[in-house]
């Protein structure tokens, strides 16, 4: 990986040392290398002691867990460098998050105990099935390459380290899974019990429990095989190249999909705020929403050339700002400016577009292409859990309140983002629509950058430090974003044909199928089928809400 730090450690073994011994006579092959167990290197006992059962069944009689660094650095190689700028909000200066001192909760409710051993190669407990594994806290002599074993033979041990491991608390990595969850989804909840009807809500709540299940398989994926620390890398070790490209593909096209919506988003937006604008180019006129879309481009041009994005990856903080405030603002305006309900137009159940809702609600927790880097980053890695659950609940929540007011304020004239049917007249209203004007302007250059980076690493070897092919590639892109938004300028349809298309390849059937591949013959008949079954509802939806979308996309063409 290019953001890789790499620290080599040679150890010398004799012929005799190869053949240490216990006190019962036993070969010492469950210790380190400096002959203590379950300590570091420098004979510190670590953190988080113990091996998870996962991390030490999981390991056994693989071929691939001899070399922890066997991965082959295929394409895309910046793709954890650009994803943990992408979804890094909160770092470890932010002291006033809260320190990750939470073992004690984590260990008892959502995580294994770090002392805990694993007396059983058979996961039949109840907690295997959402329980995870912790870190690979040392490495034992077969997790060496092959030919670094034997007697009198140099081992060469290479320890990765990625700049951001260890660093965030337990309330960063909150904030941190917030603000990528709780995103424009937001907007269109409202316009997603329109098309389900109420009954159609359950299916907010189905998904949540789905994708922070899907979420917690990512982690037993991670930790099934040493090395393993991106999505990407997940997909090749469960399917080899094959898979690493698929998931690859996937993920950035799902990011250059959300670039599109905020296209369509930022021209909606000021279109409402200023319908009468428009432009005459030689005869031909800019009508509001194509001329604030290229406006829009034109302003977030420049922040994609940026090398550096760090700044922009703390603007983006803003986005859970603007999500509480957006809340704020449509309750503001219901209950407190009293603009009324239209309860009477509501409808219980509307089978016709029920698959349009459930891509939108889909698309409300596509978060998992980040979701490996936000738990390789965690400080206390035993609490990812514990954060998916904060993240999914409170994201649950802010989604069905808006919902439900939402759709009882507007009814059946509910738009595809709630801030269009907000009276222009109030105040609370006018910073709904700027507060969803100014959060993509802060996102879309931290979105399209991992698929521009993807992209560079395809330049020729000679010409990858030019400048110039860089920012051909970063401009085409954009450009190309703005074509797709103006030909399709349907954000609900849209957003749906994201959520059913690709929400439920990253975010259900692909954590599923690897953990099934990785894991095979290692976990329960109630896991496979639990996974069987997860992998059949996520086809399902994706075919019929795809097939939806596109159809009524087709007719509005």
């Amino acid at each position: 990986m290019d953001n890789m730090e790499s620290d080599y450690i040679f150890l010398v073994e004799t012929e005799n040392e190869d053949k240490e011994t216990n006190f019962d006579g036993d070969e010492d092959k469950d210790k380190d290398f400096d002959g203590d167990e379950d300590k570091d290197f420098n004979g510190d006992e670590d953190e988080d002691t113990g091996k998870d059962c996962y991390s030490s069944i999981y390991a056994d009689n693989d071929p691939h867990s001899s070399n922890p660094n066997s991965l082959d650095p295929s394409w895309p190689r910046s793709y954890r460098k650009s994803m943990d700028l992408y979804g890094r909000v909160a770092s470890s200066s932010l002291n006033f998050l809260g320190s990750s001192n939470l073992s004690l909760l984590g260990g008892s409710f959502l995580s294994s105990s770090p002392n805990r051993r694993c007396t059983s190669k058979t996961l039949t407990s109840l907690d295997a099935h959402l329980l995870l594994p912790q870190e690979y806290n040392s490495l034992s002599d077969h997790s060496l390459p092959k030919h670094s074993r034997g007697s009198s033979a140099k081992r060469l041990l290479q320890k990765e380290k990625s700049p951001q491991t260890g660093k965030i608390s337990f309330g960063q990595a909150v904030v941190n899974g917030v603000n990528l969850l709780c995103g424009v989804g937001l907007l269109s909840t409202p316009y997603a019990v329109k098309q389900g009807g109420w009954a159609g809500l359950s299916i907010l709540s189905f998904f949540c429990v789905v994708s922070f299940y899907t979420g917690i398989l990512l982690r037993c994926c991670l930790d099934s095989k040493p090395g393993l620390q991106s999505y990407p890398d997940i997909g090749q070790a469960a399917f080899g190249i094959i898979g690493r490209l698929v998931v690859s593909i996937a993920l950035y096209v799902e990011l250059y999909a959300s670039c599109v919506e905020f296209i369509i988003l930022e021209s909606d937006n000021l279109s409402s705020l200023f319908p009468y604008a428009h432009l005459n180019l030689g005869g031909y006129q800019l009508s509001s929403h194509y001329l604030f879309a290229i406006i829009i481009t034109l302003i977030v041009l420049p922040s994609v050339w940026l090398r550096d994005m760090s700044v922009l990856s703390y603007l983006s903080a803003c986005g859970v700002f603007v999500t509480i405030l957006l809340v704020i603002c449509l309750f503001w305006v219901g209950l407190v400016d009293s603009v009324g309900f239209q309860t009477e137009s509501t409808t219980i159940l509307n089978i016709s577009t029920l698959p349009v809702s459930i891509g939108l609600y889909g698309y409300c927790y596509a978060g998992h292409a980040v979701l490996p880097n936000i738990y390789m980053s965690m400080e206390k890695k035993s609490q990812y859990p514990l954060v998916l659950l904060a993240c999914f609940t409170i994201c649950t929540l802010l989604y069905a309140g808006v919902a439900v007011l939402g759709y009882m304020m507007f009814g059946e004239s509910t738009e595809s983002q709630f801030t269009l049917n907000l009276p222009k007249n109030l105040f609370a209203s006018k910073i709904a629509v700027w507060a969803t004007v100014f959060s993509p302007l802060t996102k879309y250059a931290l979105t399209i950058s991992p698929v521009a980076l993807s992209l560079e690493e395809l330049i020729p070897l000679k010409h990858q430090q030019t400048r110039f092919y860089s920012i051909l590639i970063r401009t085409t892109l954009v450009i190309s974003t703005l074509l797709v938004g103006l030909s399709i300028p349907f954000f609900g349809l849209v957003l749906s044909l994201i959520g059913s298309l690709l929400t439920m390849l990253v975010s259900l059937i692909f954590p599923c199928a690897c953990f099934l591949r990785l894991l095979k013959g290692k976990i329960t008949r109630f896991q496979g089928s639990l996974c069987v079954l997860t992998i059949a509802i996520g086809i399902i939806s994706s075919v019929f809400g795809t097939y939806t979308a596109l159809s009524k996309i087709i007719q509005l063409l």
